[in-house]
């Protein structure tokens, strides 16, 4: 077989969408358009036309319907009945509560890490605060992000939490709204990766207590600054 037709055949399942035909489409839709409501591609208030994201995926109806069915069960948006769907503004509420759960839950998991004292973990957190830091560096907010979801997911994973994970994304929608909004600001990327070297030291160093409290300082940041950036965006947050 010539090597283009090989070439040809490995792109294959990737339609001109960026979607995955080997994979079912629906789920994929979801994450895509949380994604672009996460990072404020679609921001507050932007509507949603199903026609619209029909074409724009390349999927019939069905898809898009299932995705902002998942999107508005997360209050990501909001659907009125035969007149409009529309991204939803940043529930501060809902952003409280997501923050309440993963600060309960992230300090039992690193100071369990910290107890178990794993070398291996702290060796793989910082390969992961280094891409983060040169994301910062080159100011590729979207990265930056996905590095920072990283670093905690690997939290859960070593403890054997993924389950908790997948549960506690699915209800931070909102405060990681508020995340991508604080951002911007001078010197929070680099509070963040001071953050996170931190509490990857307290882990690898078999310091639970220290670990603890650099991750609540860490996950305290954004609500706390929470005036500065309703009075930046006052229009993406609900009262």
């Amino acid at each position: 077989m010539a090597p283009s037709q090989t070439a040809s055949r490995r792109a294959a399942p990737r339609s001109t969408s960026g979607l995955d035909r080997d994979r079912q489409a629906a789920p994929q839709v979801f994450e895509r358009l949380r994604g672009m409501i996460i990072s404020l591609e679609l921001p507050p208030g932007s509507p949603l036309s199903r026609a619209a994201l029909a074409s724009r995926f390349g999927v019939s109806s069905t898809p898009i319907r299932d995705a902002l069915m998942r999107l508005e069960e997360e209050g990501l948006v909001d659907v009125f009945p035969q007149y409009a769907t529309v991204v939803s503004r940043v529930d501060i509420r809902l952003a409280q509560q997501a923050h309440f759960l993963r600060q309960a839950v992230e300090l039992e998991i690193v100071r369990g890490l910290a107890i178990e004292h794993d070398k291996t973990l702290a060796t793989e957190l910082n390969m992961t605060i280094a891409r983060q830091q040169q994301y910062a560096k080159d100011g590729d907010f979207e990265k930056f992000m996905a590095a920072d979801n990283e670093f905690h997911s690997q939290l859960y994973a070593a403890a054997d939490k993924q389950d908790i994970w997948t549960l506690v994304r699915s209800r931070s929608g909102h405060i990681d709204r508020l995340r991508r909004m604080h951002l911007p600001s001078p010197g929070k990327a680099q509070d963040i990766v001071r953050h996170h070297r931190l509490i990857a030291k307290a882990i690898d160093a078999g310091e639970p207590d220290e670990a603890q409290k650099h991750l609540r300082t860490h996950l305290s940041g954004t609500l706390s600054e929470l005036t500065r950036i309703r009075s930046r965006y006052p229009e993406y947050l609900s009262n």
